[in-house]
């Protein structure tokens, strides 16, 4: 991938939900939430402290992580759906 988020920034592709309910039944396209769990694809250099010294993000590259339902911006880089978000968006990370 041709794209390095900047500062705090994530990148982040979001990992599809369950097609069909526990019972059984399958769930259109239209009717399915949207994801809140995804896959850390980049992570930026990280952010400025007030010292102005680099504070490194506690995410990295191949991390699943939870996020906010309408956190981030949808973007397409070389084809692929991802969002870019800063990384207090991320509410933690699925071990």
């Amino acid at each position: 991938m041709g794209f390095r988020p900047l500062h705090d920034r994530v990148v982040v592709k979001a990992l599809d939900g369950e097609d069909k309910t526990k019972g059984g039944i399958i769930i259109p396209d239209t009717a399915k939430e949207k994801p809140m769990e995804g896959k850390v694809i980049a992570v930026g250099p990280g952010a400025r402290g007030e010292d102005g010294k680099l504070v490194k993000p506690d995410v990295k590259k191949g991390d699943r992580v939870l996020y906010g339902k309408w956190s981030g911006t949808e973007v397409k880089v070389g084809g692929e759906d991802l969002l870019i978000m800063k990384e207090s968006d991320i509410m933690g990370i699925i071990e």
